[in-house]
């Protein structure tokens, strides 16, 4: 739920989001992505650590907590998150998750 919240919370109007969930044979791929404003590569491990906000999205309501979490949730199922985005472009989340 956290993915979708901060894509839709950081994605402008008219802005786009995609949701989608593959099936791999080993684990099932779950990916929110978005036009919306990025992260630099130099904050993109920095956001999953607690309490981490961005300088220029403290105008946004938020503590912070709700990448750290995801990535715990994920962690303690066996999984991993992981982004790839670029400031001004997007971002894109990926979670995968074992299917046994």
């Amino acid at each position: 739920f956290n993915l979708l919240d901060n894509a839709v919370k950081y994605t402008p109007a008219g802005g786009k989001i995609a949701v989608s969930v593959v099936l791999w044979e080993m684990y099932v791929e779950i990916k929110v992505a978005d036009t919306g404003k990025g992260i630099s590569e130099s904050n993109q491990a920095a956001i999953f650590r607690r309490f981490y906000r961005e300088e220029e999205v403290h105008e946004q309501q938020g503590v912070g907590i709700g990448l750290y979490l995801a990535r715990e949730i994920v962690t303690r199922q066996g999984g991993y998150i992981k982004v790839v985005s670029e400031p001004g472009k997007g971002s894109e989340f990926s979670i995968m998750l074992p299917t046994k």
